[in-house]
């Protein structure tokens, strides 16, 4: 009789240490599963929440997530939309903790290339934020790492008597690019 209560503490100790052990596998679990989850990812998840991203240079852009890639994320804004590369954000608020699932393929090569060449082919006029300063225009040519800007006044067609300048962006100095309408 003296052995059962000794066999019952042995078995509830044993019960709580299996449990403990699995909550410690759930959660290295999932201490390694948000390790690998990126921005993107967060971003994705966030589609038509108000967000405000604030930039490098102090700026900030504030709007609807309407899409988001690896590269850049895309915010619907009182005045238009707003294309916004990653490596210009410093930080985001609004976020909430979920999480999209893996993107396919396509979205996954979909690069900010991709997402400018798009402004190009629509002859879309461009405001650039860029890290030197504000240009307007339209997008003539993408390259690899860099754009082609026919510097032009907004609200005007691009037209060769209204280029002022074409100028070569570098991405990486690319800090937000507004839709301003067809150019």
């Amino acid at each position: 009789m003296r052995w059962e209560p000794l066999f019952a503490d042995l078995e509830a100790q044993l019960d709580r240490a299996e449990q403990a052990e699995a909550l410690g596998e759930v959660a290295e679990r999932t201490r390694l599963e948000w390790a690998r989850t990126g921005l993107a990812d967060r971003l994705r998840a966030a589609e038509d929440w108000p967000l405000r991203l604030v930039l490098d240079g102090g700026e900030s852009v504030t709007g609807r997530c309407t899409d988001a890639a690896p590269e850049w994320v895309s915010l619907g804004t009182d005045t238009g939309a707003a294309l916004v590369p990653l490596h210009a954000v410093a930080w985001v608020s609004g976020l909430g903790r979920e999480v999209a699932p893996e993107p396919g393929r396509v979205l996954r090569r979909l690069g900010l290339a991709s997402a400018l060449r798009a402004l190009a082919r629509d002859r879309a006029g461009v405001r650039l934020l860029t890290a030197g300063g504000t240009v307007t225009g339209t997008i003539d040519r993408v390259g690899a790492d860099h754009l082609d800007l026919a510097e032009h006044p907004p609200g005007e067609p691009r037209r060769a008597s209204a280029v002022r300048a074409v100028l070569a962006v570098p991405f990486p100095a690319i800090r937000v690019v507004r839709s301003l309408g067809v150019g």
